[in-house]
């Protein structure tokens, strides 16, 4: 199925960046104002000066930006900034983290080549819902530069860990990289260029889908790009540039590959009591209150207790933290949830049992009476995948008499086997459902689209 490739790949020239880690990024695209700036003060050859920080949701007007972007990317390369490896290669790529319940643990994958697919060809999967409006930036950019900055981040099955096996065999002996991001992870490169071991890779990914985790848009971007190389040239040959995109691909057997969940904190409009919300909630819900000391450790417990049920029941358990008055709620799933909201049955099986799925339909909109609709254009709702930022923010919006109740929704993390069930029967989950941690950075490597892809 998925077609795989080596690539010569762009890299910062280390012996022209005293600090590596002062130029590398996190994806564009969860990257705010101020911390762009952050990032551009620490070093003026950051990434966030090529792979730009998407300003706008829609079709972003060209203010020269993207020329200059151009403009810069060619100086740093005449400059020997960045330096372009000789040969082809695949990139292992390992991730050293802290996971969020403190167990130290290192991801690995590859960096390479990926043909590009429609999703209709069921080849590279995906389970989130793109916007066609959103990718008007990233292609501009890509036009303009002729280069893929920033990597797609794609799953796939490899119970025997095959594919890093072979390549740990294969890699050169000292990374061509090391270096830290902002949370002290350590990200470290190894070059392969053995042709036996890449042809293993590339024989081991001929029969198999691909499953996007993090990067649709982007991914869509390069379909895009594709089809306007298409119209331009409907004879396009099969190893043209524009016919693969720059993928990190992680085994989803991996044991260092983690799904944090994305918890909503939920302006309800007007007054609400712990009381009353239990009581909205016991309709269609098992309610069980959390009792604790302090406010955090009551937050530590509700998490514990959703933990603990995650374990002990098939069946999704949520906790609800009522910051206004410092209480906290358990929440399970009964049989009679499945039935309390029309809107889920309507849906797929495979869908009417995800977490976010019940937590969006039956708790926000049937319990608490909220449409999606309403949601999105009065912004009730803020998405955190960090739980002590967003108890922080429940804490800080129960102070602020703004007529509304700030509701902080817990959620288990969604399992990497439910990504891979609702991407092969073709259906999509709802909007942030999945965090995958850490992100991988941007700027380790850069791939240039001007070279026929290796055969």
């Amino acid at each position: 199925m998925a077609a795989v490739a080596p690539f010569r790949a762009l890299r910062y020239n280390s012996a022209k960046i005293e600090r590596l880690e002062d130029v590398f990024t996190p994806p564009y695209d969860i990257i705010s104002a101020g911390d762009g700036e952050k990032l551009r003060q620490k070093n003026p050859y950051s990434m966030i000066n090529l792979d730009l920080r998407n300003t706008s949701q829609g079709e972003t007007e060209d203010d020269g930006r993207y020329q200059q972007a151009r403009d810069r990317f060619a100086a740093w390369q005449d400059e020997s900034v960045l330096i372009r490896d000789a040969q082809p290669a695949m990139y292992l790529y390992n991730i050293e983290y802290q996971h969020p319940n403190g167990r130290r643990l290192t991801r690995k994958g590859l960096v390479c080549l990926v043909g590009l697919a429609e999703f209709s060809e069921g080849i590279v999967r995906p389970h989130e819902k793109t916007f066609a409006g959103v990718i008007g930036d990233r292609l501009k950019l890509m036009e303009t530069c002729e280069a893929q900055f920033s990597k797609i981040f794609s799953i796939y099955s490899d119970p025997q860990q095959e594919v890093i096996r072979t390549l740990e065999q294969a890699q050169e002996d000292a990374p061509v990289l090391q270096t830290k991001d902002g949370s002290g992870n350590t990200h470290s490169l190894w070059r392969v260029t053995d042709a036996a071991a890449i042809a293993t890779v590339r024989q081991f990914f001929a029969d198999r889908p691909v499953y996007i985790a993090d990067g649709h848009h982007r991914y869509t971007t390069a379909l895009e790009y594709r089809r306007r190389a298409l119209a331009a040239n409907p004879a396009l040959p099969a190893d043209h540039p524009s016919q693969f995109i720059m993928m990190y691909l992680c085994g989803c057997e991996d044991p260092g590959l983690s799904v944090l969940p994305t918890h909503r904190l939920v302006r309800w409009p007007g007054a609400m009591s712990a009381d009353a919300l239990a009581e909205r909630m016991q309709s269609c819900l098992r309610v069980e209150e959390v009792t604790s000391g302090s406010r955090e450790s009551l937050m530590a417990e509700t998490l514990n207790r959703m933990d603990e049920a995650a374990k002990d029941s098939s069946l999704p358990a949520f906790g609800v933290y009522h910051a206004g008055e410092n209480r906290a709620f358990l929440l399970a799933a009964t049989q009679a949830t499945f039935t309390a909201s029309p809107a889920l049955a309507d849906k797929p099986e495979v869908l009417r049992t995800l977490d976010v799925v019940l937590l969006s339909e039956v708790l926000i909109n049937h319990c608490l009476g909220l449409s999606h609709e309403q949601c999105a254009k009065d912004k009730l709702i803020s998405y955190l995948s960090d739980p002590d930022e967003a108890f922080d923010a429940a804490v800080k919006e129960s102070v602020v008499e703004d007529g509304h109740t700030p509701l902080l929704l817990l959620l288990n993390p969604t399992k990497v086997e439910q990504v891979l069930r609702v991407a092969d029967s073709g259906n999509i989950m709802p909007h942030k459902s999945t965090f995958f941690y850490p992100k991988i950075l941007t700027g380790l490597l850069i791939r240039k689209l001007d070279e026929a892809v290796c055969g």
